[in-house]
This record gives structure tokens, C-alpha cells and sequence, in this order.
């Protein structure tokens, strides 16, 4: 049997615990997550690890699967499920009873008929009062948030990637999603905290 090894990214070292902070305030009274492009695996069993009184469901497409598994494997925690595969526009919205969503550097990665497809189908999914954290980059009242930004859209679209949306263009999308706080994080991101209505 081959031993997959553990992907890492040094962004999710870095943002992790700015990003716990804040998960701390909006994921205390939840208790199922749905984590949407899991990744590396890192984040999962970072928060799980910290908030265990989460159930941090994982997911991504199926090549992300190995190291997700292999960072689960290591850590030992019984609060992560092993990965599904969820890609939007691919798969079925997953059969799970989840109060919360997490996503981290995903929406610009992603095309902009797909970022707004997760949007939409976020909104019609997630269950009244639960609620939606989207970590990432964004532009905000149509200008970018810094100069670093301005460059690394340009890279996200010379690669095919819909690049860094504006904050107005996701509040669109979401529907009857409402945008309860738009918190600032290091490295010229934000944390989007979404409230199914």
C-alpha cells in the first residue's frame, strides 16, 4: 500500500490562528461544519483540534483526498470526518445535517460562473440560522485592498481563475444570505461571515 504524504501550505500556517479567533465568536454554539476545498487538510484539523465541540466535515475534489487523510491520520481526532467529493456544478449538494460552513481561499480561485454558483447554492442549502464563513482576498467598493492584491488577481486570471471578486458581487450572488460582518484579517484579506436566513 502506498503511503500518501501530507501536502503542506505555508498560507494555512500562517492565517490559521487569526482565523481561529475569529471561528471561536461565530462557530461556538454550531455543531456540524462543512468545510468546502478542505485542501492540504491542515485547516481541518487545526479548528477541529481547537473547537471540538465541532464536528468538521471535510471535502474537495478527489485529488486532495490523500493528504487530507494522511493530516487526518496524524492528528488522531474524532471530531473529522474523512474527506467527500464536492466540487460545484460536479456533485450533489451533500446529504449531511450541518449548521455551518467554512471556506478558506477558495473563491478566487474558482471561476466566476463557479463562485457564484457556490454562492447561490449555499444560500439555497444551508438551514435558517446557520452560518456561512468565507475566508480569502476581496475587493472592496470596487478597488483593490492593496497593492500585493492588484498583482496577485492579475496572476489568478492569467492562470484561468476568476480572480479577487468584489464584496458587493458576492452579497449578490448570496440571495437571501445575509452578510452579518465583513472582519478585516492580516495579509489584505477578510473573513465573510454569512447568516442563512
Amino acid at each position: 500500500m502506498t503511503t500518501v504524504e501530507k501536502d503542506f501550505a505555508p498560507s494555512c500556517d500562517r492565517n490559521q490562528q487569526p482565523i481561529l479567533e475569529q471561528l471561536s465568536v461565530y462557530f461556538k454554539d454550531r455543531k456540524n461544519v462543512l468545510e468546502i476545498g478542505s485542501g492540504t487538510g491542515q485547516h481541518a484539523v487545526f479548528f477541529a483540534k481547537h473547537l471540538p465541540h465541532l464536528t468538521w466535515n471535510t471535502s474537495d475534489m478527489k485529488d486532495y483526498h490523500g493528504s487530507i487523510q494522511a493530516w487526518m491520520a496524524e492528528a488522531q481526532l474524532t471530531n473529522v470526518v474523512p474527506p467527500i467529493e464536492f466540487h460545484f456544478g460536479k456533485n450533489a449538494w451533500p446529504s449531511l445535517d450541518i449548521d455551518a460552513i467554512f471556506t478558506a481561499n477558495t473563491t478566487h480561485i474558482m471561476p466566476r460562473d463557479a463562485a457564484k454558483l457556490m454562492m447561490e447554492t449555499i444560500a439555497s442549502n444551508l438551514q435558517s440560522g446557520g452560518v456561512f464563513c468565507q475566508y480569502g482576498p476581496m475587493n472592496v467598493n470596487g478597488e483593490f485592498t492593496s497593492e500585493g492584491n492588484r498583482e496577485f488577481d492579475k496572476s489568478l486570471r492569467e492562470r484561468g481563475c476568476g480572480g479577487i471578486f468584489d464584496v458587493v458581487e458576492l452579497v449578490e450572488w448570496a440571495g437571501k444570505m445575509q452578510l452579518v460582518e465583513q472582519i478585516p484579517m492580516p495579509a489584505n484579506n477578510f473573513l465573510l461571515v454569512w447568516k442563512a436566513a
